[in-house]
């Protein structure tokens, strides 16, 4: 398993994609981001995805160099059409509107649709609290259907994402940031690609029996060889029983529906759709109670009792702050396969390799 040092893989990722079509500005804020996931532990999210983006762009599915186009602009509200642009342009341009509108208001809600793939949630929330904002995301993935609602053993849902992020004042912001499924469908990838194995009863077949078997989703793996969910015969769970399989739900109908994306079904081009709200804590606590409570509330939260085997209660965003400061200094870990699958794009759009 090789240890990819950071400004090699930013290379590698950014030279491919703009082999494939994006500007170099373009190509650079994708890569960056795809690293940022891998930096903060959510590899599902990371550089696995860059031979998927790249036959994306292929297939048309994704439209390099877009720019957002705004359906409705009232001073509290937009809708945003992505037009199917990399998520990472697209997503991040609709985040900035958010943001203008809630400083100007207070309160703000911004409906993205018909958006590539946008990566990492929790790095629009980190977004908006570095600019001082709370915001609550919404996502669905139209067209990836992959995870079985509680109580069933067929898929209905995508894998559903939401955020939420709290800023603070000379301090680290709190970052909630989570797949409805009881895991990420790249998770399952990575898995299926020789990395960390999935955790018991992730999957479910389609008579009813648990699995961690990444076949079940993808159909026989072959080594080197794409992941093509369509290929499977079962499906991702919905994580916390009935209580995430409703909140699953709701970011469909919220991210899906609202935002015009459409909430997941057969037959759709995959698109994300977001549906965010943001909240100045300045305007909505004139007396100055939000941060220091946060902050005593945070100390209270990390003073339970660990159970064995656990040495720290940890918040929201603590875990990954740690893995971005290792990894930065370090390095990524990443499977041989995937490394060779990031390789192989690479060459085929006629990007050079650097020599590790």
């Amino acid at each position: 398993m090789p240890t990819i040092p950071v400004p090699a893989l930013e290379q590698i990722c950014a030279d491919t994609f703009e082999r494939a079509g994006s500007s170099r500005e373009e190509a650079v804020r994708v890569a960056r981001s795809l690293i940022g996931a891998n930096l903060t532990g959510h590899d599902s999210h990371g550089v696995i995805r860059v031979p998927r983006y790249v036959d994306w762009v292929k297939t048309g599915d994704i439209t390099p160099n877009q720019t957002v186009r705004l359906i409705v602009d009232t001073p509290a509200l937009a809708v945003v059409d992505g037009r199917y642009g990399f998520g990472q342009t697209v997503a991040p341009e609709a985040v900035r509107v958010g943001v203008a509108k809630c400083k100007a208001t207070g309160l703000a809600a911004v409906s993205l649709r018909d958006a590539g793939h946008i990566g990492r949630i929790g790095e629009w929330a980190e977004m908006a609290a570095a600019e001082g904002l709370v915001s609550i995301h919404f996502v669905t993935a139209s067209g990836s259907i992959l995870v079985a609602p509680f109580g069933a053993a067929e898929r209905r849902l995508s894998t559903a994402p939401f955020s939420v992020g709290i800023p603070r004042d000379n301090a680290e912001p709190v970052i909630l940031d989570f797949a409805t499924s009881l895991v990420a469908e790249g998770k399952v990838m990575v898995a299926s690609q020789g990395g960390k194995k999935l955790p018991a009863g992730a999957l479910i077949g389609p008579d009813g029996e648990l699995s961690t078997d990444p076949a079940e989703l993808y159909g026989p793996l072959v080594e080197g060889g794409p992941r093509d969910s369509m290929k499977g015969k079962g499906a991702i769970r919905a994580f916390g029983e009935h209580k995430g399989s409703g909140l699953a739900f709701m970011c469909e109908i919220l991210g899906g529906s609202l935002t015009g994306t459409k909430a997941t079904g057969p037959g759709r081009r995959f698109a994300n759709g977001m549906f965010s709200i943001y909240v100045d804590p300045r305007r909505i606590d004139p007396e100055h109670v939000f941060d220091a409570d946060v902050a005593r509330y945070i100390a209270y939260f990390k003073s339970a009792k660990p159970v064995k085997g656990v040495t720290e209660v940890l918040v929201p965003g603590e875990s990954e702050r740690r893995m971005r400061a290792d990894r930065t200094q370090n390095g990524v870990p990443l499977s041989d396969e995937t490394w060779e699958a990031i390789k192989g794009a690479a060459r085929n759009v006629g990007a050079s390799v650097p020599a590790i």
